[in-house]
């Protein structure tokens, strides 16, 4: 297996464009190649499944420890290539003053050797300064190649070439041009998603990753390490038969693969449903699961799916378990006012009123303890989770909180987790497998309303 790390100097330098073009282009030589995101992002991943056409898993050291990191990888990498695409840039971590949650620290627990992107957009030879930095900052670190992005053309590419291999040892893999077809247009939370089928199509991500010399990439990156993992339970699961409607479509995307991944370990089976087409639920579903995404641009449609949301009003009555992340949570509301200022009736499972903002309310990694016994677990749990969202609850009535939050960048610490009945509720986005008994709790209480349901 070929395996590797896609890193760029900082954000924005191009390597979600490098990884989709190295991706498409390594498919067309008919090679499989299993994508992985380094970081919380729900929404290059959904582009990276997209052009690999596998899910997407995602590897991160501050919410998941090295073991995790390491059987997410292993059990996953099944494949001719594994492609890595880091986050911010390649020392960028947690804090300034540490690698912990860096794509460096990925690189070096995995034992990958980095692809490193760099803007070359209105740069000449001092280009060749900052690469050698990169190259010397970490003796540990190993550089498989340097990508130049945004490249004027063939001479200004003689140019930072020459200048580069005056400096520094690292080969230049090639160079991509400001490609307009190949840009994925942004929006509050970052790229538009995958699900919405905007972006570049695979013959073009293909034909940009036909400039890169592949040979050499695949030369580079012989992955020869090898993690022991925990042996697939071969038992009975115990949650076996219990059905969770997963929402999945334009509106709701933001989902870990790992989060689902573990339900099924558990027994459960997952059917999808779409808040925005669907009419009815699913058949005999035992539990709800809502992930975030982007309800806001979907609101009239999702309001005025009206059976759709009395069944679900109807579910929750039932006193039947629904868990809702961010997205999910802001569809569960009563109310959604939209940045424009048109309002939409929600569900009305959560007795609060939400409005959309114009920045970030909350941005970063998130510790949470259960302040209060949960569906998710008991009182006293530790979870690691994240949170990004451009909205906020305005109005909510005798709401209980079961979240002691910890918000890591700015410090704050605040009650969240919003309880009523069976439901919970949260901005939180939780990688469950920063704590795997969360799953058991969740289809504890999933397995309890079918045994009800079975005995009426």
């Amino acid at each position: 297996m070929n395996a590797l790390v896609v890193a760029g100097t900082a954000s924005g330098a191009g390597k979600t464009t490098v990884a989709l073009a190295i991706i498409a282009a390594l498919r067309s030589r008919g090679l499989t190649v299993q994508p992985f995101k380094c970081g919380p992002d729900f929404i290059d991943g959904g582009h990276l499944a997209a052009a690999a056409s596998r899910p997407v898993r995602n590897l991160d050291t501050w919410m998941l420890d090295a073991e995790a990191n390491r059987e997410i990888f292993s059990r996953s990498a099944s494949c001719d290539v594994a492609v890595v695409e880091g986050m911010m840039g390649l020392f960028d971590g947690v804090t300034g003053s540490s690698e912990e949650g860096s794509t460096a620290e990925m690189a070096k627990l995995l034992g990958l050797p980095v692809v490193l992107v760099v803007d070359a957009g209105n740069s000449a030879r001092s280009i060749a300064a900052v690469i050698r930095g990169f190259e010397t900052f970490d003796s540990e670190l190993g550089f498989a190649g340097i990508v130049l992005n945004r490249v004027a053309g063939d001479a200004h590419f003689r140019m930072l070439e020459l200048a580069i291999r005056q400096s520094s040892l690292v080969p230049v893999l090639g160079w991509l041009p400001v490609e307009a077809d190949a840009a994925i247009p942004e929006r509050h939370l970052g790229l538009h998603t995958a699900a919405e089928g905007i972006g570049a199509g695979l013959s073009t991500l293909t034909r940009l990753g036909s400039r890169l010399d592949l040979e050499q990439v695949l030369n580079a990156t012989v992955y020869k390490q090898g993690f022991a993992t925990a042996p697939i339970s071969t038992a009975e699961p115990k949650y076996r038969g219990v059905r969770v409607g997963v929402a999945r479509d334009r509106a709701f995307s933001f989902y870990y693969e790992d989060n689902l991944d573990l339900l099924r370990e558990n027994g459960a089976l997952i059917v999808d449903f779409s808040p925005i087409k669907d009419s009815v639920l699913p058949e005999n579903l035992h539990a709800l699961y809502f992930g975030g995404g982007y309800p806001e641009l979907y609101a009239s449609e999702l309001s005025r799916n009206g059976r759709l949301l009395q069944q679900i009003r109807d579910f929750a009555k039932a006193n039947k378990p629904i868990y809702a992340e961010c997205g999910g949570l802001m569809y569960l509301a009563e109310k959604l006012t939209v940045i424009e200022g048109h309002s939409y009736s929600m569900a009305g499972v959560l007795p609060v009123a939400i409005e959309m903002t114009k920045s970030l309310v909350h941005f970063g990694y998130v510790d949470v303890e259960f302040a209060h016994n949960c569906l998710l677990g008991k009182k006293g749990t530790h979870v690691r989770g994240h949170s990004f969202h451009c909205s906020r609850i305005v109005a909510h009535d005798s709401l209980g909180c079961v979240y002691r939050v910890h918000y890591s960048l700015s410090g704050r610490r605040e009650q969240e987790g919003f309880v009523c009945g069976g439901v919970l509720g949260t901005y939180i986005h939780l990688h469950f497998r920063s704590n795997p008994a969360l799953v058991s709790s969740f289809l504890e209480q999933a397995g309890s309303a079918r045994t009800s349901v079975e005995v009426q």
